[in-house]
């Protein structure tokens, strides 16, 4: 684990600079005492004297085992990253055009997506005369691939201007 900047290392023993500390045992009781005599008591039971929270007035210490500190706190950035869900946003493209079997495939596509849990940006493509067409039947053609999708989605940004056109973004609804 790199650290970017000297503000995210951890202060041990004699590193830390505040000359009052607040120290948390093992047994979860915190007392206020003098960086001299949190050290002494860490020296006498073979730990270190970590510094958790530097910016709390007095800031926060703990003595423990510096290897066992690092290793819980990288375990539990693991896990925070494991439980994280990464979720992409597929495209797909029609314009004014397109036929009912093309739709039909753009469609069955986004549905597989869903299922897949990722988000799906429907976009009608406008080229030339197309810009300027009935805003009303340009998105009743763009609403008439979201009624091909099979599966359940709700509307995160409904119809929407974007560079190319018109689009619409959607996503699956979550089951309990």
């Amino acid at each position: 684990m790199s650290n970017k900047n000297n503000n995210d290392r951890l202060k041990i023993n004699e590193g830390i600079r505040a000359h009052e500390l607040r120290v948390l045992f093992e047994d979860g009781e915190s007392k206020v005492m003098s960086k001299k005599e949190a050290l002494e008591l860490a020296q006498e039971q073979g730990l270190d004297l970590i510094e958790i929270t530097a910016k709390a007035r007095p800031p926060v210490a703990k003595i423990t085992d510096y290897g066992k500190f690092v290793y819980d706190q990288k375990k539990k950035q693991k896990e925070i990253r494991a439980k994280q869900n990464t979720v992409e946003v597929k495209n797909i493209q029609i314009r004014v055009g397109t036929g009912d079997a093309d739709l039909q495939l753009k469609a069955d596509r986004a549905n597989e997506w869903l299922e897949e849990g990722h988000r799906v940006k429907a976009e009608l493509y406008l080229r030339g005369r197309a810009k300027y067409m009935d805003k009303k039947f340009l998105h009743a053609r763009l609403q008439n691939v979201l009624d091909h999708i099979g599966c359940e989605y709700k509307v995160v940004e409904s119809f929407k201007q974007s560079p190319k056109g018109i689009a619409i973004l959607i996503e699956p609804v979550k089951k309990k």
